[in-house]
């Protein structure tokens, strides 16, 4: 699906899925973890500064405590709690290992987890009560967070996830309120940390001079994505679910569905190939 100036100008479907057929996000949904995140603060009920501990108890992870009250809310938002990324999807505590100190390793984690749980301490609510209070119900969207192995995945339309993007093109704003607060937004879409300069506050930026991929402590040099537009930035999950928003020329894009190879996680060739095709209608 491609919007331009708010508006569908390309919308399609194969292979039995439709517009009323739900599908999961994958790893793109971690951004609605860091919009409502951003709501919750805005609200005065944390501050992402704080360390994770100090919200939801010590004990969250098995590293030594004193390394574990290093980890604080934008450790999370980042990839650089420290935890050891190569234990899998599970986020409990004992799967939760220190491999360095926080902000001093930046590796691709599902532990962002813990800021639902975070947000579910503050608000006296459950995760999905809050979410679906302060950003799904404001903006129309359908879906759900559904759990799986000690995690959640949120699943919905194409349409619902358009209407996501939508709000973030349009600096947090719906109609005529503000949703995600514009400054935090402003943050999560620009460089957070020097480990990795295309990764905000799980956005993925292009346009950056290097940038790191998960599961690989290597250092690549260039763009994320040579062939899109340079202030393009990316919301990116497993069997290629894409939100792309490129600024400079008002567009949201959404790619759901299975995997256009073979299984492969936030980025892979796909996007290239993908933007190769939208560039012949774009310039």
């Amino acid at each position: 699906m491609i919007l331009h100036n708010g508006k569908i100008v390309v919308e399609a479907y194969f292979n039995g899925h439709t517009s009323n057929s739900p599908w999961y996000w994958a790893s793109v949904g971690k951004t609605l973890t860091t919009a409502t995140v951003g709501i919750a603060q805005h609200e005065g009920l944390l501050d992402i500064d704080n360390k994770v501990s100090q919200y939801i108890g010590e004990g969250w992870t098995s590293a030594p405590l004193e390394k574990e009250n290093l980890i604080n809310c934008k450790n999370l938002l980042t990839m650089t709690s420290g935890l050891d990324d190569s234990l899998g999807e599970d986020v409990s505590a004992q799967n939760l290992e220190y491999a360095a100190d926080a902000g001093e390793r930046w590796e691709y984690h599902n532990v962002h987890k813990k800021l639902q749980d975070v947000v579910a301490e503050v608000s006296n609510q459950t995760w999905t009560t809050y979410f679906n209070s302060q950003l799904k119900n404001k903006i129309g969207m359908s879906g759900a967070w559904i759990a799986s192995n000690n995690f959640n995945v949120y699943w919905s339309t194409t349409r619902s996830m358009a209407r996501f993007g939508l709000l973030t093109s349009a600096n947090g704003i719906w109609e005529t309120n503000q949703i995600i607060p514009e400054t935090y937004l402003t943050e999560a879409i620009n460089t957070s940390q020097n480990l990795n300069e295309a990764y905000g506050y799980m956005w993925w930026l292009n346009g950056k001079s290097s940038y790191r991929l998960q599961q690989s402590q290597h250092l690549f040099t260039g763009f994320l994505i040579p062939n899109a537009p340079v202030d393009m930035y990316a919301a990116l999950g497993k069997d290629d679910q894409k939100i792309y928003i490129v600024p400079s020329k008002d567009l949201v894009i959404i790619r759901m569905g299975n995997a256009a190879d073979n299984a492969n996680f936030a980025l892979s060739n796909f996007d290239e190939e993908l933007w190769s095709h939208i560039n012949l209608l774009i310039n």
